[in-house]
């Protein structure tokens, strides 16, 4: 009986152990640079298991849902409705990966229609200062970096045994609980943390292209200067296939003019950029 119980123990510490940690930040964004006023919000998730940890929006996992629901009840994507899909709209349309055993550090985003991964490749050099206050529930201490072209505050804590944090941030003695640049245009703050069985499995239509961070850097350039260029070439232009827009259709019934839709794709992808012109990494 005694060794059953040691088995019994062995298994449950081990079912614990290999349990995914959920922390939940709420983001605060000023995405754009001409009117500061107008402040995003919203939450993501940073998912830590034993091996790996993924940031992501909320509002991802849950479109995955609807449209996984969707397409399990033979409705596809059509038997979406609109309104859905605008109420879960994301500021946040990245995921950041993080490598606990190479210690390296991946991100995708979406460009048209294909998804572009990259390694990052640039350290976090923090400066760890003396200062500690309280944050909610956890003792906090002071740490600074200069990353992407902003100057950083972050504060981690001790209390939680992870050297990780939303977005890229990670590498600090404990789970940072906040994380803030110095113009007030960006932060990450922790909110609640609990425990969930596993990784989700985040649905990614489209190719996925690994690449250079600097080619990332140009193909999104290229992108908001000529979206069209996506839509009509291979994968070298950044989609395997020709879109179709809106089925191809018009209200009347009739067949939309290709001149009309690249015009009207080229205005949608300029006002999005100009809405997007204070991005969180400025080099």
């Amino acid at each position: 009986m005694k060794r059953i119980g040691i088995i019994a123990l062995a298994l449950f510490i081990q079912q614990v152990s290999a349990q995914t940690n959920r922390f939940v930040y709420q983001v605060t964004m000023k995405p754009d640079a001409e009117n500061k006023a107008d402040i995003k919000t919203e939450n993501a998730y940073l998912d830590i298991s034993q091996d790996k940890s993924v940031f992501y929006s909320e509002n991802r996992i849950k479109r995955d849902s609807i449209m996984q629901k969707a397409f399990q009840s033979g409705g596809g994507r059509g038997s979406i409705s609109r309104d859905q899909m605008e109420g879960l709209r994301s500021n946040i349309n990245y995921s950041v990966e993080k490598d606990k055993t190479s210690q390296k550090t991946y991100f995708k985003d979406r460009i048209g229609r294909d998804i572009y991964l990259y390694e990052e490749d640039r350290p976090l050099n923090w400066k760890i200062s003396s200062e500690t206050r309280k944050i909610g529930d956890y003792k906090v201490q002071k740490a600074e970096t200069d990353f992407a072209g902003r100057k950083w505050t972050a504060w981690f804590t001790t209390d939680l045994p992870y050297q990780d944090g939303p977005y890229k941030f990670g590498g600090l003695p404990g789970l940072i609980v906040k994380v803030e640049d110095d113009k007030g245009d960006y932060s990450f703050d922790l909110m609640k943390n609990y425990k969930i069985a596993e990784l989700p499995a985040l649905n990614q239509f489209g190719n996925t292209l690994k690449v250079k961070r600097s080619d990332f850097v140009k193909q999104q350039q290229k992108f908001k200067t000529d979206p069209m260029s996506f839509m009509n070439q291979g994968s070298g232009g950044g989609m395997a296939t020709t879109m179709r827009i809106g089925g191809g259709r018009g209200p009347g019934g009739g067949n939309q003019d290709p001149a009309d839709m690249r015009k009207r794709m080229e205005e949608r992808v300029k006002e999005e950029a100009k809405k997007n012109s204070n991005p969180i990494e400025l080099q």
